[in-house]
């Protein structure tokens, strides 16, 4: 029973929201557009990458709403100082959605991030393991199990789309090394 209170307050009260690297990165679902301004100044919060695009057809895991998102950008330039960025992004990343991605985190002035999609619990978690992998150094095995909500069934896991792309993630590093 205290599960389901924590994940009916973690979905709908906290918006997914998860501190990912203190003061750094954090990641979330999406925050409704009058309680983002909070949200980001009790974080310190200098960057907003929303992975969500509109018209994928996808009610489930992709809801997405294009008058959401406007809603979203205009909320954010609203606060002085605060960087909102749209990289969509399927559930595993391409090439081009990586390229944005890491544009935007190798830039410092854009730190404190938050990192989101619609649920919190696909791509904003996707994405955190790649910061994982590329910036602080963590294998690809740390950061997947770090995703994880469930030990099992999760779509992290070996055999699932999610799971396997992060077992194979090669990181920039590597990929100038060689390796």
């Amino acid at each position: 029973m205290i599960l389901v209170g924590k994940y009916v307050y973690d979905m709908n009260i906290n918006h997914n929201f998860e501190t990912i690297t203190e003061g750094k990165v954090y990641k979330s679902g999406v925050i409704p557009p009058d309680e983002l301004e909070s949200y980001i100044k009790e974080y310190h919060i200098k960057s907003v990458v929303d992975l969500r695009f509109p018209g994928t057809g996808d009610d489930v895991n992709n809801p997405e709403i294009p008058a959401e998102l406007t809603a979203e950008k205009e909320a954010i330039e609203k606060i002085k100082g605060v960087n909102y960025f749209n990289n969509g992004s399927d559930q595993v990343p391409k090439p081009e959605n990586l390229k944005t991605f890491f544009r935007i985190m190798d830039n410092p002035a854009n730190y404190p991030v938050l990192i989101h999609c619609y649920h919190g619990v696909g791509r904003a978690e996707m994405y955190s393991a790649i910061y994982r992998i590329e910036y602080e150094n963590y294998t690809n095995e740390e950061a997947r199990n770090n995703v994880r909500t469930l030990v099992k069934w999760s779509s992290f896991d070996d055999g699932k789309p999610k799971g396997e792309f992060l077992k194979g993630y090669k990181s920039r590093k590597e990929l100038e090394e060689g390796k």
